[in-house]
């Protein structure tokens, strides 16, 4: 039997699926870009146009939850960063 208190790991891949289905509906895909870091792009579904690309992620082969929520934040925040205020776009 698996102790309860074990941490659950996901792969590469099974990761960036976590963060595809996050993302969705704005396209999202990451490669690995050296051993610890990786490079992740959002873009436009219908186009192919890229949106945002964030190279320098820290990341693993095998990563838990929390480091995919890691990330996942990590390119909200970029993203963010990007996006004017509701404000100034008027």
């Amino acid at each position: 039997m698996k102790p309860v208190s074990s941490i659950d790991k996901f792969s590469f891949p099974n990761a960036c699926q976590l963060m595809r289905w996050h993302f969705h509906p704005i396209g999202f895909e990451a490669t690995m870009d050296a051993p610890k870091s990786m490079v992740a792009r959002l873009f436009d579904r219908a186009t192919g146009e890229t949106m945002i690309a964030i190279a320098g992620i820290p990341c693993a082969t095998s990563m838990s939850t929390g480091e995919v929520a890691r990330i996942i934040q990590a390119v909200e925040d970029e993203l963010e960063s990007f996006i004017p205020p509701l404000a100034w776009q008027a």
